[in-house]
């Protein structure tokens, strides 16, 4: 029996998967050769998840992989109605960049109430600014998205004393739902994003929800950049409706030189990088090969996205 071909949508540096060797025949392919590919493929590890060369080379007809796997979490990059109407299961890179993202956005939040950014650029003026910060212990939280990103940010804001409201598609046992968004954003300290981007999802975040918050709220956004509109937020931070945010994510990656977003007041700008702890390409690489050695006998494969929603589907947790 013929060794199943993994093709990889590649980027630098490569996968390490070494293991399957003797086990699969590995190809490469980049967004150019992609295509041609696909249907001789028994497996495609998209490898290089900021690309959309899934959407534009996904054959309607044919042979096609039976197994798709993203190295990432969201997963909005690839579906498209070919896929979505095909029997490929998709996976996702569920597991590795939960606890990353949450340390990261817990160092924002921290950095925000004891004004890291004010106390560095006093230092760069050579100024002493003596004032007061924020206590964070008390303060609240709505973290927007109910998955294990979610759940993480949560789990550690609650470590620093933080009163945490998760929100979800659908309210379920100590998960809020959508419905009571508005409602405590507009006595929230703290909004962070980290959702899915679906088409319920997408430009949430606008001129009428930040008008709904205090004077004195901070928004931060980990999930997808689409979720956000960001001359509304860049408007609501102008006019001093919030006191900050924080962007990991945009619209459009990389953020150009010439992007406005780099001189909004208040606003923290970082490249897509709340994640990406050392060694996590290599955590990536160890995830897809055990999750192929479970694909190889015929086990059940984790991390197993609804295309229908468009994410992992999560189990009801106590929060």
């Amino acid at each position: 029996m013929a060794e199943p071909v993994i093709l990889v949508l590649d980027t630098d540096p490569s996968p390490r998967l070494g293991r399957l060797t003797g086990r699969a025949r590995i190809r490469y392919a980049d967004e150019r050769t992609l295509a041609a590919q696909l249907p001789d493929a028994d497996v495609l590890l998209v490898w290089d998840f900021t690309s959309d060369a899934v959407r534009r080379a996904w054959p309607g007809e044919g042979p096609r992989p039976r197994w798709v796997h993203t190295a990432s979490a969201g997963v909005d990059r690839l579906l498209c109605p070919e896929l979505a109407a095909s029997p490929t299961v998709v996976t996702n890179a569920r597991g590795v960049f939960e606890l990353p993202v949450a340390e990261y956005v817990a160092g924002l939040v921290l950095a925000f109430a004891k004004d890291l950014p004010g106390t560095l650029e006093s230092q760069r003026q050579r100024r002493w600014h003596h004032r007061e910060t924020r206590q964070l212990a008390g303060s609240r939280a709505v973290v927007v998205g109910a998955g294990p990103i979610g759940r993480e940010i949560m789990r550690l804001l609650h470590g620093l004393g933080v009163r945490v409201a998760l929100v979800g598609r659908t309210a379920r046992r100590s998960i809020h739902g959508v419905e009571d968004l508005d409602r405590l954003a507009a006595g929230a300290d703290w909004v962070i994003c980290a959702a899915p981007l679906t088409d319920a999802t997408r430009g949430m975040f606008d001129t009428r929800f930040f008008g709904l918050l205090q004077p004195f709220a901070r928004f931060v956004n980990v999930g997808r950049g689409p979720l956000v509109v960001e001359e509304d937020l860049a408007g609501a931070l102008r006019r001093r409706w919030i006191a900050g945010a924080a962007l990991d994510v945009f619209q459009e990656e990389p953020l150009g030189p010439g992007s406005p977003l780099w001189d909004v007041p208040g606003l923290v700008v970082s490249p897509h990088m709340s994640g990406d702890t050392a060694g996590w390409r290599d955590r990536l690489g160890e995830q897809f090969v055990s999750m192929y050695e479970q694909w190889a006998v015929g086990e059940a494969l984790p991390n197993v996205v609804d295309i229908r929603r468009g994410y992992v589907p999560s189990r009801d947790v106590s929060v």
